[in-house]
């Protein structure tokens, strides 16, 4: 069955499957750099209103299945968290900036497809079989479900 998010004056299932690459496909996303990416990349999903479905960081490349309200396009939505991720995880980490100098962490394309030619479980089994560690929650957010 179909989880339809609401608001006001909307109800909608808009999902996306976004990938993008760490510039240069450079292997930087391991330990804590890959922990703050993940967490950044929740908080801005969290502020933004978007769901995380599910998700993966790998070493160089990062898989999420978001759920979007309507107001908010697919383009602006990689645009808020590639931008504000790759300040803050300079910020953070010294090394990038060295590795990085230009200030850009991300490389400048990604990839974006909505859910619906692929089933949703094929999407999940696949960004599950994305995992380089034993990690197991990934992007998993446990959130109540109403009666």
């Amino acid at each position: 069955m179909v989880d339809y998010r609401h608001s006001g004056h909307a109800v909608w299932d808009i999902k996306y499957h976004i990938v993008w690459i760490t510039k240069y496909r450079y292997k930087i996303l391991r330990g804590d750099v890959a922990e703050r990416a993940r967490d950044l990349i929740r908080q801005i999903c969290q502020a933004r209103e978007v769901t995380i479905i599910r998700g993966a960081v790998s070493p160089d490349h990062i898989h999420v299945l978001v759920s979007v309200p309507p107001q908010l396009a697919a383009s602006k939505l990689v645009q808020y968290i590639k931008g504000r991720s790759s300040r803050r995880l300079q910020e953070e980490f010294p090394e990038l900036r060295k590795r990085y100098w230009g200030q850009h962490l991300w490389a400048r394309g990604y990839f974006c497809a909505s859910v619906g030619t692929v089933d949703e479980k094929t999407i999940m089994e696949y960004i599950e079989n994305q995992r380089w560690d034993d990690d197991q929650e990934g992007f998993k957010i446990t959130v109540p479900r109403e009666p």
